[in-house]
């Protein structure tokens, strides 16, 4: 095996900064791990945030007539829950995730252009404050719904040029542009800065996922950040694209928007299933089963998502064709989504199992993603699509998989490598309880909806048939036990960090190369450059090369 001399390591962009400065979280830092962990921390203040307007949109749906809040707050506080739970939790969480773990897993110092990816961070906050800056401009915050369609979104009643609605796009334009820039930093980082030895079939699943969902996002994303600034020309600037009383066609805008924004449910789920791909082998203590399908099945993913995007507008009048093509490719990507769920219960199936927290939250989430995929069947047949479009079933099956599947996921993730991130143990009784009250709150908040909406509740109401009051209750009290949740979870993460166990290098004794690194891992990750010499999950050995390698 030839061996590389010696080489100073480039590390100019950050090898000033203190590996254990607390200081660097609050700076334009260009370690990858910083920028990680801003991410994360970032997000989860957006979730908090866009949690209390659904406890309080679920406090006004407790009793059938508007007795809490009127109609426009209620409007305005489901857009700006379904808004910044997506752009600001989630899809920053996951990129948290990506920019921590990625480098460490392929063996790379830092991202391939971390200043980029400083910039790429410091537009979140940016974004998100301006989501929420549309509460105090002339006519209130945007009150179209998330997807915002036309006309309803190009009416400005106050007048103004500068309107909730126009900020709230100009914040979507700005997520839109700060995924693409980090897009490009991690689909880069994995093709060209894998250690030696590193072949595709030695990457880690996760990264493989990650490689899918920020493909996605290069050849999806522009289509919804186009169509959010030709509907902000619309509203504020006198064209007209998508304006039927101007000769618009606000069909179009939907194919715009659902272009991107169904394939982005795969961007938020990729990760996910990258993240059970890793948790489950470990926590069951046997080799991931089917590596190389399981790998592949996520470009499967990739190519069948460009085409599944009209099962959302089934019922905008669309050609009874093209119901039929897109009933049938819908159906058709719950193919190598079967292979995943296979692969995780094949690896389970025997396994020596250690119901640790994060091991807990990766089964639950399996569960949830299981029932969702079920409910996605479903809706994908047109005839029951058109019959409960709109309706609070649609609601469920969406919030089974964007907080059943990913947001347990995403917990699994972070019990699983807070020992790395932080060099603490979290406290394993109160990871415990968070799980129960989550998979609870989840349980009686999401569940309830389908029942509703077979039964013909309209969703986006702030006041409903009273024959409906019963179910809601049940719902409602899910949503405050899910609140109740973020306490157990808000308490251990402080108190680890601050004051919990040194974490060892490998407490898990898992596989991979984030695991041979200090916990937490220096500035620059290595202190040589790893070699590959294995096959993933055990399947082999893994060593660090004798000599430094240099950058």
């Amino acid at each position: 095996m030839t061996q590389i001399a010696p080489e100073k390591p480039q590390t100019e962009a950050h090898s000033h900064e203190q590996p254990l400065s607390w200081r660097r979280y609050f700076s334009f830092s260009t370690d990858h791990k910083v920028i990680g962990i801003q991410y994360i921390v970032t997000a989860f203040f957006f979730f908090l945030l866009a949690g209390i307007f659904a406890m309080i949109m679920r406090g006004e749906l407790v009793t059938p007539p508007i007795d809490l809040v009127d109609r426009t707050v209620y409007n305005a506080l489901f857009t700006m829950h379904g808004t910044i739970m997506l752009f600001g939790w989630t899809f920053p969480v996951l990129a948290g995730l990506a920019n921590y773990l990625v480098p460490l897993m392929i063996g790379a110092r830092d991202m391939a252009f971390p200043r980029l990816n400083a910039v790429a961070f410091w537009m979140v906050p940016v974004f998100g404050f301006l989501f929420l800056f549309s509460f105090l401009v002339p006519g209130g915050p945007a009150q179209a719904g998330w997807w915002s369609y036309p006309p309803v979104s190009v009416q400005n009643p106050s007048g103004e040029w500068l309107n909730g609605e126009f900020l709230w796009l100009l914040a979507l334009t700005l997520s839109g542009v700060s995924s693409i820039m980090g897009a490009v930093n991690i689909v880069t980082t994995i093709v060209r800065m894998r250690c030696p030895g590193m072949s595709w079939f030695k990457m880690p699943v996760l990264v493989w996922t990650m490689l899918a969902a920020q493909i996605i996002q290069l050849f999806g994303l522009p289509a919804l950040t186009a169509g959010a600034v030709m509907l902000m020309c619309d509203l504020s600037f006198g064209t007209t694209f998508f304006d039927p009383a101007q000769g618009g066609d606000p069909v179009l805008f939907q194919h715009l928007f659902w272009f991107y924004s169904h394939p982005a449910v795969y961007v938020m789920i990729l990760p996910v299933f990258g993240i059970f791909s890793e948790v489950f082998p470990v926590y069951a203590r046997k080799p991931l089963f089917g590596y190389k399908v399981v790998a592949v099945s996520s470009f499967i993913i990739v190519a069948l998502s460009a085409v599944v995007w009209v099962h959302h507008m089934f019922a905008s009048d669309t050609p009874g064709w093209m119901r039929m093509l897109f009933m049938f490719s819908t159906m058709l990507i719950s193919v190598p989504t079967g292979i995943k769920v296979f692969a995780w219960v094949a690896t389970i199936w025997g396994g020596k199992l250690r119901l640790d927290t994060a091991m807990l939250f990766a089964l639950g989430g399996l569960i949830n993603f299981v029932f969702s995929g079920i409910t996605g069947i479903m809706l994908s047949s047109v005839p029951v699509d058109i019959h409960v479009n709109n309706t609070y079933f649609v609601v469920g099956h969406f919030h089974y998989v964007i907080y059943g599947a990913i947001v347990f996921g995403i917990y699994a993730g972070i019990y699983h490598w807070f020992p790395k991130m932080t060099g603490k143990m979290y406290y394993e009784g109160l990871g415990k309880l968070h799980f129960w009250l989550t998979f609870i709150g989840t349980t009686l908040n999401f569940l309830p909806m389908h029942p509703l909406g077979l039964m013909g509740m309209p969703r986006r109401v702030a006041s409903y048939d009273p024959e409906f009051a019963f179910w809601n209750v049940v719902a409602s009290i899910g949503a405050f036990l899910l609140g109740m949740s973020t306490i157990p979870f808000i308490l251990n993460v402080v108190a680890s960090w601050i004051a919990g166990k040194k974490a060892v290098d490998n407490p898990w004794r898992a596989i991979g190369l984030e695991w041979l690194v200090s916990s937490p891992p220096d500035v620059e990750n290595f202190e040589e450059i790893p070699i590959i010499v294995s096959e993933p999950y055990g399947y082999g050995k893994t060593e660090p090369l004798t000599e430094n390698m240099g950058g």
